[in-house]
């Protein structure tokens, strides 16, 4: 993602992978993995850009179709913290409908950035073009 945010490179995102059983025991009220795609946002208490990542995440998983999104609190769930790398907040990842972690950024995006994230989680879709249908 761009606009202030900085992306991990592929290399580094390799092998991480989210269960809907993780995302359950993160974020219990969550609907777990989202059909198509998944955005996880960790935050904490105090993190300004959190609150405008929350905003903008739950208003593009409510336009795009078959996307959830969760939000985790990261200072009650240290150990999926330290097992993903999350070093600040908001730290964004995009999961594909397996829970694999296909674009990971940091601090605050931008809408039509985490719309052109989603393309790459969802098959058969151009990672440039905003990804899936919008519902």
């Amino acid at each position: 993602m761009a606009d202030g945010t900085a992306e991990r490179p592929a290399a580094e995102r390799a092998g991480e992978l989210l269960t809907a059983a993780d995302l359950d025991a993160a974020a219990p009220d969550a609907a777990g993995l989202g059909e198509r795609a998944t955005l996880v946002q960790f935050s904490s208490a105090f993190c300004r850009p959190c609150t405008a990542t929350r905003r903008i995440l739950a208003d593009v998983a409510g336009m795009v179709a078959g996307v959830t999104y969760v939000d985790v609190d990261a200072e009650s769930h240290l150990g999926l913290v330290r097992r993903l790398k999350v070093e600040r907040t908001p730290t964004v990842l995009v999961l594909d409908a397996d829970g694999r972690v296909v674009r990971r950024a940091t601090g605050l995006p931008r809408k039509a950035d985490v719309i052109a994230a989603l393309g790459a989680a969802v098959p058969g879709e151009p990672a440039g073009r905003g990804g899936a249908e919008v519902a």
